[in-house]
C-alpha cells in the first residue's frame, strides 16, 4: 500500500507544476490549495529536496519549486524516493533480503511478474500525465 506520504508527495509535486511560473511558491500556499496539514507537507518537501526532485528558498520570496520539467519527473522517482521498495513480498525488496527459498520458491516467479509491472506502470507515468 502506498503510504500518505508517497500520495503526499505526489499531490505537492503535482501543484507545483500546476501552478509554475519560475518563481517560488510557499508551502503554505500549496497546502491550502490540497487541503493538507502544512506540518506534514514541510516534512516530505524537505524529503523531496533532499532528494533533488525539489529546490527549495527560504525568506519573503522563498517556497518550492520544480527542479526540472514535469515531463522530466516520474511517478516511479517520486514513489521510491518516498515509499522506498514497493515490491509486494520482502524476497523482491532489496538485495540484502536473501530469502533461503529463493532457488525452489513456487510462488517467485509471479511476485516477480507483479514488481515488474508495478515497476513499469508508476516508471512510465509521467508527472505531467498527471496535468491532463
Amino acid at each position: 500500500m502506498i503510504s500518505t506520504r508517497g500520495r503526499y508527495a505526489i499531490r505537492i509535486m503535482l501543484d507545483l507544476a500546476q501552478n509554475d511560473d519560475g518563481s517560488y511558491i510557499p508551502l503554505k500556499d500549496i497546502a491550502e490549495r490540497q487541503d493538507l496539514s502544512k506540518k506534514y507537507l514541510e516534512i516530505i518537501a524537505k524529503e523531496l529536496v533532499s532528494g533533488k526532485l525539489l529546490t527549495g528558498a527560504s525568506g519573503k520570496k522563498g517556497g518550492y519549486r520544480l527542479c526540472r520539467k514535469p515531463e522530466e519527473y516520474t511517478i516511479g522517482e517520486i514513489l521510491d524516493l518516498m515509499e522506498g521498495s514497493l515490491s509486494p513480498v520482502a524476497c523482491l525488496a532489496s538485495e540484502e533480503n536473501d530469502c533461503p527459498r529463493r532457488k525452489f520458491c513456487e510462488t517467485l516467479p509471479m511476485w516477480t511478474e507483479f514488481d515488474q509491472m508495478v515497476h513499469d506502470f508508476f516508471y512510465g507515468k509521467k508527472l505531467s500525465d498527471l496535468l491532463n
